[in-house]
């Protein structure tokens, strides 16, 4: 006898008109503030480097395009609109990462991704906090660095720590054989999973700002923390879940193209696939992107925020497993 497949909704629809309402609170927002909404491609022609995102494959054959990648993210595209002169922009979009799937994550998620064009990261958060705390109705973020966070939750200094000492921190965790292809960052991130991000943003949300340069992504390294190079990049956490990754942006195409081979380099080291690099991205780049900062936001987050939702798939019509 097979299973009867489940056809029904996860989500309620008390649930289902709350994200309603929030896509409106969204829209309304930006088009207060003069930010034109956009739409990229779903499917394009490139993936992504970060080691720490796996993409979809698709299966395309048109007009000479062989093959494809469901989008983990709408970046590189909407940067390409602000290389041409978009301007200010936001976009709400479907994108997809693979093996995700927990109580907070799914492989295709709803993410809101915005541009401002002249703010730099702080200006970036204070909008943040106006979008974030306006549809919660909450207070106002704190701000703590991310070593500040370490030292006081943690009780270790991620800068200073010794690779041996954070190696021997993290067998509370993993046995020494799983820590041994492990990187630093890699251990930090454990740290912080752990340690650190489930006690973040109780009673009040915090800002997590000053990520160590090694793990500045695509945000910029132009400032230094008792010596030490660090990121102007920044990430919102309520009760425990992150909500967004904001950075002030990378605008050197050089640097940019350099972070690029260092993702495929850790890429191979950790037995992952190399990812061809978008080339009409890195030329958007080369034409001149303009001085701006951005987030990307995850929506179905900040819904189960405002439902009380547990799990991912009470906000959800259809988590993967009833798609």
């Amino acid at each position: 006898m097979t299973d009867q497949p489940v056809w029904q909704p996860s989500a309620s629809r008390e649930h289902l008109k709350s994200r309603a309402q929030q896509l409106a609170w969204v829209r309304g927002f930006f088009a207060e503030r003069g930010v034109l909404e956009v739409e990229t491609p779903v499917l394009g022609r490139h993936g992504v480097t970060d080691i720490n995102l796996d993409g979809i494959a698709a299966a395309v054959n048109a007009a000479g395009v062989s093959g494809g990648w469901l989008q983990t993210s709408p970046e590189y595209h909407m940067k390409r609109l602000l290389a041409a002169g978009s301007g200010c922009i936001y976009q709400i979009a479907r994108v997809f990462r693979n093996g995700e799937r927990g109580s907070r994550h799914n492989p295709e998620f709803s993410l809101l991704e915005w541009y401002r064009v002249g703010l730099d990261d702080t200006a970036m958060m204070a909008e943040v906090a106006d979008l974030v705390c306006g549809w919660l109705g909450c207070d106002r973020p704190d701000v703590l660095t991310y070593r500040e966070a370490q030292q006081t939750l943690a009780g270790i200094d991620p800068m200073a720590i010794t690779d041996h000492d954070l190696y021997q921190y993290c067998q509370q965790w993993l046995e020494p054989e799983q820590l041994a292809g492990m990187g630093r960052d890699d251990c930090l991130d454990l740290v912080m999973s752990f340690k650190v991000e489930p006690l973040l943003g109780r009673g009040r949300p915090v800002f997590i700002t000053r990520y160590p340069a090694s793990q500045a992504a695509l945000a910029r390294v132009v400032s230094d923390d008792d010596g030490y190079p660090v990121a102007h990049r920044f990430e919102l956490y309520i009760d425990g879940l992150e909500l967004c990754n904001g950075y002030w942006e990378l605008t050197d195409p050089v640097e940019q193209r350099a972070r690029f081979e260092q993702d495929n380099r850790r890429r191979k080291a950790a037995g992952k696939p190399e990812m061809a690099v978008d080339q009409s991205f890195l030329a958007a780049l080369d034409a001149g992107l303009p001085e701006c900062s951005g987030v990307a936001l995850g929506l179905d987050r900040l819904l189960m925020l405002k439902t009380g939702a547990e799990r991912i798939e009470g906000v959800l019509a259809f988590p993967v497993e009833r798609a």
